[in-house]
């Protein structure tokens, strides 16, 4: 959250009207969360210290007074499968002494009416790879030898699509002898998705509780963001 407020007004939170919380243990709790009629399982909630946990204990109500500025309210960990919002798939086509060619399939898996924002695709090469060339059906592609990748970009990406990308390089007449070090490097992939949850957890209301008349606008944005998303190639 980013609090703009002045004083120390009281909040007070609300999630999905069909939310259950169990507690688990001290500032850990277990909710079962009703999404469309499946139930999807968020364990190891934490609170920030200024949630009034007794309050929480009592009636589920997330109630708090807010510190300045940007701040994380809560946490919570996923124990459901959940379908990957990517699809990779790598190719290696003539992988020789002189040369290699990849073919890289990507697809998005969410819903069709999302956009992934600021895509990137990073598939490890060898160490000794030169002479990049690239064809993408979108997007772009640029080499990072600093990084043993290439990296696929992609400004924006609705659900429900496929593209492919072919990449060739080129070795040197002496080969690195760690040359298929790669093989063992994961796909990394970031992103951000605006207006999406995963867990399908929504804030019904935010509402301030000043009786001093207190006027402010609260306001809501959803995003899904990366953190550490890999895909092993082999």
């Amino acid at each position: 959250m980013n609090s703009l407020l002045s004083g120390m007004p009281e909040l007070k939170l609300g999630l999905n009207d069909k939310i259950l919380f169990e507690q688990t243990g001290r500032s850990r709790f277990w909710c079962p969360l009703a999404t469309r009629g499946k139930l999807v399982e968020m364990e190891d909630i934490k609170f920030h210290q200024c949630v009034r946990l007794a309050k929480f204990e009592q009636d589920r109500t997330i109630v708090f007074i807010p510190p300045d500025g940007k701040f994380e309210l809560m946490s919570y960990r996923l124990n459901t499968t959940v379908k990957p919002l990517f699809w990779v798939e790598v190719v290696l086509d003539n992988y020789t002494h002189s040369k290699i060619d990849y073919t890289v399939r990507l697809k998005s898996q969410y819903k069709a009416r999302s956009y992934a924002n600021n895509v990137e695709v990073m598939v490890p090469v060898p160490s000794d790879a030169n002479s990049p060339y690239f064809k993408a059906s979108v997007g772009t592609v640029k080499y990072t030898p600093d990084q043993e990748a290439m990296v696929w970009y992609i400004k924006s990406l609705g659900g429900q699509k496929e593209h492919s990308m072919k990449a060739k390089f080129g070795f040197p007449s002496v080969a690195d002898q760690n040359r298929d070090r790669f093989k063992k490097e994961p796909v990394q992939i970031k992103f951000e998705i605006p207006y999406f949850t995963v867990s399908g957890i929504q804030v019904r209301y935010l509402k301030i509780v000043e009786k001093s008349g207190y006027h402010a606008l609260p306001w809501v944005r959803y995003i899904t963001q990366h953190g550490l998303y890999q895909i092993r190639m082999f």
